[in-house]
């Protein structure tokens, strides 16, 4: 196993942005983002949680302060490089929060913590996603629509700020992007593996027609150690709408491990 270096001697990771160092926290959360955003999506959080956590936003490629790197179309290169990145940070007890496609990473994320033999998470979160193991629907694949009904669909998403939509200029920028990370989360190919050891929890907003309450259901099978389904209100991207129902929830859970 590789050794790890304590956050406090290392240069900043790349692969982190808006962390709130918390010296005596108990655990780690690293939140991974929806397709199409980024850490700033997670970047209040740390003030919503106790000192016993500290919240980690992932840093994706191709935004933000990466915003001139590629960002990945297919998920097992991206893998490859969130296991190089973050394995430094796993010096503690941590657990993975993801949200839409992050909720896909940071499962898959700890498939492969697991099949390298690298600490796994305590606990896994798993947010507006349908179950990976679910078969898609035509209904499902939007990466490579007409750019109209591409951003159309963005719309109906309501994940991405009208005025930013109504903004030729910053949609030709912010398109490779989407398309990117749509592409991403809609041409994995899911490989049957053991379930994993930690609890899931799974979150689900009450007005979210894209992710019914059933197809969440189905992460349960994912855990041998327990499963949790909560829906709360707003739409898909109700991280914004929930309020501190989300967050009362989060440390619920994790107050049973630390």
């Amino acid at each position: 196993m590789r050794t790890m270096t304590p956050l406090r001697n290392r240069q900043r990771n790349r692969w982190i942005a808006f962390a709130k160092p918390r010296p005596r926290a108990r655990l780690r959360l690293f939140c991974f983002p929806f397709a199409g955003g980024g850490a700033t999506a997670y970047r209040q959080w740390s003030d919503q949680l106790p000192e016993t956590i500290e919240v980690m936003p992932v840093e994706l490629p191709g935004r933000a302060s990466r915003f001139q790197e590629k960002p990945f179309r297919r998920l097992d290169p991206l893998l490859d490089g969130l296991v190089e990145g973050l394995t430094p940070e796993l010096d503690r007890p941590f657990a993975f929060f993801g949200h839409s496609m992050g909720a896909l990473i940071g499962f898959e994320l700890a498939r492969r913590l697991r099949k390298g033999g690298l600490p796994s998470p305590q606990w896994l979160f798993v947010s507006a996603r349908r179950a990976p193991q679910l078969p898609p629907t035509d209904d499902d694949i939007y990466y490579d629509l007409p750019e109209a009904e591409f951003i159309a669909k963005l719309r109906e998403l309501n994940g991405t700020p009208e005025e930013v939509l109504a903004h030729p200029e910053l949609m030709q920028m912010m398109l490779p992007l989407l398309r990117a990370d749509f592409e991403l989360n809609e041409t994995l190919s899911y490989r049957e593996e053991a379930a994993l050891d930690c609890p899931i929890s799974a979150f689900g907003g009450l007005a979210d027609v894209e992710v019914p309450r059933e197809d969440l259901e189905s992460w349960g099978v994912h855990s041998n150690s327990g499963f949790k389904l909560r829906m709360l209100e707003g739409d898909h991207f109700f991280l914004g709408q929930a309020g501190i129902g989300l967050f009362r929830a989060l440390h619920e859970d994790l107050a049973t491990i630390l």
